[in-house]
Formats: C-alpha cells, structure tokens, sequence
C-alpha cells in the first residue's frame, strides 16, 4: 500500500487543509471489500458520477480548464499548455479519450484551489481515461532527490530491487525489473488494491511503474482501471489503460522529464 500511497504525495502537498492527504485517500481503499465480504448478500450500492471535475488554469487564474481528448497519435493541434492533449500525442490511438481531472475533488471534495498541486515534470498529474464505458486512470508523479530523501531517508537507488519484499507480505505481482542502457532502472508490477482500509472509493487493479533514475530521483505511475464508490466517473475499465510497453515508451521518452 505504501507504493499506491507514493502516487499521489506530492498531489496533497500544499492542498490547503492537512485532512486532504494521501493517506486519507488511500489508507481507507478496501472499506467497502470488507463490507462485502461481512454481508455478500447485500446489495452493492454503485453511484456514478457523470462528467468531469474542472481545475484551475496553472497560470494561477481562477477560470476553470476542461481538457477532454481523445489519443490520436503525434498531433500538432495539441496546445503547449493542454496537459491532456499533450499526453494523449504520445498514445495510441486506441487508448481512448483522455481527461485531466483530481482525485482528491473527485474523492474527498476537495475545492480547486485545496487540488491544486506544483509539478515538477511537465506531464505530472492526474488523468480520467474513458474507454468503452468505462473509466480507469493514469496518475504521474516526479519526485527529485530532494522529496525523494525526505520520504525515505535516502535517494532511489537504481540497482535496488523493488521486487524483492523482504518480511512484507507481497502487494507487488507479476513484477519485472528491467535495467536500462542509460543506467536507469524501470520496475512495473500489478496491484489488485485488495488492501486493508477505510474509505469511501474501492480501486480496481492496476499496473504500476517506478523509473529509478541515478540522479536519486524517480518517476511513479499508476495505470488503474478505476474505482468505485464516492466520486466515481463511471465503471471499471477491464484491464488498465496502459499496458507495460505503453509504460514503458512513455516513461522512457522525453517528454515526461523537465528540459535539461
């Protein structure tokens, strides 16, 4: 769970009011598992929540952006400052239609303003992905050494293995590490969110990445089919979004990574 946790820190750091924090978001993820588990004669109450949740410019400006694209492949009609249409450039086609929108709004109701988060990579952030019905998401978050140290007491390690969980019960399946020739190191796994908890949104499984890069940084992606519960956008999605090559030729590429 600490790994789901990681996702978002830096999504809750300066949110305005410290209960909007990434563990309030995610320590509570499996309430409603248990709930079925203690009476699976129950009926499962679904609501779902039509349309999407508008942020902020990042120019500081308080009219609200909608950024809703379907991926279509390199396109030079993505503007500079359009996050959503940016990344859906460097998609298939196929992936589907692609939105930026909060969790901590969609979730905890939190306002515009509490949502708003710094970036440190020019892709960082949070995006609804709409496919055949239904809804997962795509979570990318930059850390620098720096926030990287705090969190941990020392720098990502490339040559570490985040496969091996020594005296921890296994949350990281399937999990493969693969070195790269520039001396970074990408490790992709599946997380079905089965976990204890507390809370009021229910995560579908999901893919995750982390890019250890030799600076002591690292990059943290989610690719979730969804959630339900709370805030929810519409159904799970069958299988996360992005598969492990779409991953893979995202992280790797330079367009998520700040300039110089």
């Amino acid at each position: 769970m600490n790994d789901v946790r990681e996702l978002l820190g830096r999504a809750v750091e300066g949110a305005g009011k410290p209960e909007f924090s990434a563990g309030a978001v995610y320590a509570k993820a499996a309430r409603i598992r248990r709930r079925r588990r203690a009476a699976a004669s129950a009926a499962v109450l679904a609501v779902v929540v039509a349309g999407a949740f508008t942020l902020p410019r990042a120019g500081g400006d308080e009219d609200p952006v909608h950024t809703s694209v379907a991926s279509a492949g390199p396109s030079p009609s993505a503007s500079a400052g359009d996050l959503a249409g940016r990344l859906a450039a460097l998609l298939p086609p196929d992936v589907g239609e692609i939105e930026e929108v909060s969790l901590l709004a969609l979730i905890k109701g939190a306002t515009p303003e509490q949502a708003r988060t710094a970036r440190l990579g020019p892709l960082d952030g949070q995006y609804a992905i709409r496919k055949d019905g239904g809804v997962g998401y795509l979570v990318l978050t930059l850390e620098d050494r720096e926030t990287v140290e705090q969190k941990t007491g020392r720098p990502a390690d490339p040559d570490e293995d985040l496969c091996v969980r020594v005296g921890q019960e296994p949350s990281r399946t399937d999990c493969e590490r693969e070195p790269l020739p520039d001396g970074r190191t990408l490790t992709t796994w599946r997380d079905t969110m089965d976990v204890g908890g507390d809370d009021s949104a229910d995560w579908g499984p999901e893919l995750a990445a982390r890019l250890t890069q030799s600076d002591g940084s690292q990059f943290l992606v989610r690719s979730s089919t969804g959630f339900e519960g709370t805030g929810t956008q519409g159904p799970l999605l069958s299988e996360p979004p992005l598969t492990r090559q779409q991953l893979k030729k995202l992280l790797t590429g330079p367009e998520v990574l700040p300039k110089g």
